[in-house]
């Protein structure tokens, strides 16, 4: 009965006492995307599940993509389409390792979804793969002239031709299966397990630290507002919260982070929410943030770590591998626990 006691305290603890909200009064500390040319941007929706059966020799060197611009379907060789993705995803002027390992996760990525979805995306059921963000960003070489400023092809086409002739055939696999490479543009110094984010368990998508991402541009942004701007915002989507300027410390209360410390769950007066959600509504760059309340100004500052999802590379972070000398392989290796690279034959 002893026992029963002090595990009920124990509970009652870690139940309701440490999940409170810390003010200035008010602190809590925590979850891609992926880069387009030199824009950020969205992050790309994403279907995963737990293996996928390896049948290469089915898709002959070619993949089918979705044009989301012009809505026709395109067969394209696959390194050509690897080539558009580079140079949609990553900007020219990262280190040349920093390029060959986007290269092959980005082919390894397309395979897996061509196999995944065989006759066609339920989104876009003409391919399994798209140009948009809803998959990966891929743009053709005379859409690259037009969007760059004179001289980026001369400049970076064959450096991202090298990036990717260079690893031709290569692919990432876990346990002779091929993977699902999930990628984002910063993660904040510490990558997220893919459960905490899409809530399945993949054994390669775990959280790893992610140095070197101290230079990118969306390492850590601010967003401020209002005390009444804050509650008015929250009101919107949770018209039931029963939330003031006087009682918002005590009806904010951080709940449960994830491992990479990144917030999971929020109480709101009555309602437990995920941490996506409330980066949702104030339009965060992820859910590894902290809310300060500085009740002398009533001002609430939203701090926000790294940019995207957050699980698998991150391509600020490969970068800051490549430019500190480790290879397209080590970088790999290192974002996708347990893995091997592979000739795709």
């Amino acid at each position: 009965m002893k026992r029963f006691g002090m595990y009920l305290c124990v509970v009652l603890i870690i139940t309701i006492f440490i999940p409170t909200v810390i003010v200035k009064t008010f602190n809590f500390v925590p979850v891609n995307t992926s880069i387009e040319g030199k824009k950020f941007r969205k992050e790309k929706e994403t279907v995963l599940e737990e293996k996928t059966p390896i049948k290469l020799e089915d898709l002959n060197g070619k993949i089918k993509v979705f044009n989301s611009r012009t809505g026709e379907v395109e067969e394209l060789l696959l390194d050509d389409y690897v080539k558009g993705v580079v140079a949609a995803e990553m900007p020219g002027e990262f280190h040349i390792e920093a390029l060959k390992a986007q290269a092959i996760a980005s082919r390894t990525y397309a395979l897996s979804r061509s196999l995944k979805f065989k006759d066609g995306h339920p989104d876009h059921k003409g391919a399994p793969l798209c140009t948009g963000v809803h998959c990966q960003a891929y743009l053709s070489l005379d859409e690259l002239r037009e969007i760059h400023s004179d001289g980026w092809v001369e400049k970076y086409w064959g450096k991202i031709e090298k990036a990717v002739d260079s690893t031709k055939n290569q692919g990432i696999f876990y346990n002779g299966e091929i993977i699902e490479p999930l990628y984002h543009s910063t993660s904040g110094g510490m990558t997220e397990d893919v459960k905490d984010v899409f809530a399945v368990e993949l054994p390669y998508l775990r959280s790893v630290a992610s140095p070197y991402e101290e230079g990118a541009p969306k390492f850590k942004n601010v967003v401020t507002l209002t005390v009444d701007e804050f509650i008015k915002k929250i009101l919107t989507k949770y018209s039931g919260a029963n939330i003031t300027k006087e009682n918002f410390s005590e009806k904010i209360k951080l709940v449960e982070k994830t491992e990479s410390g990144r917030i999971k769950k929020i109480a709101i007066d009555n309602n437990v929410v995920n941490g996506r959600e409330l980066r949702d509504l104030f339009e965060l760059n992820s859910t590894n943030f902290t809310i300060s309340y500085n009740v002398k100004l009533g001002i609430v500052e939203i701090e926000t770590f790294g940019y995207g999802h957050g699980v698998g590379m991150s391509q600020w972070g490969a970068n800051g591998m490549a430019k500190n000398g480790k290879n397209y392989e080590e970088i790999l290796k290192h974002y996708y626990t347990g893995v091997e690279l592979r000739e795709i034959e």
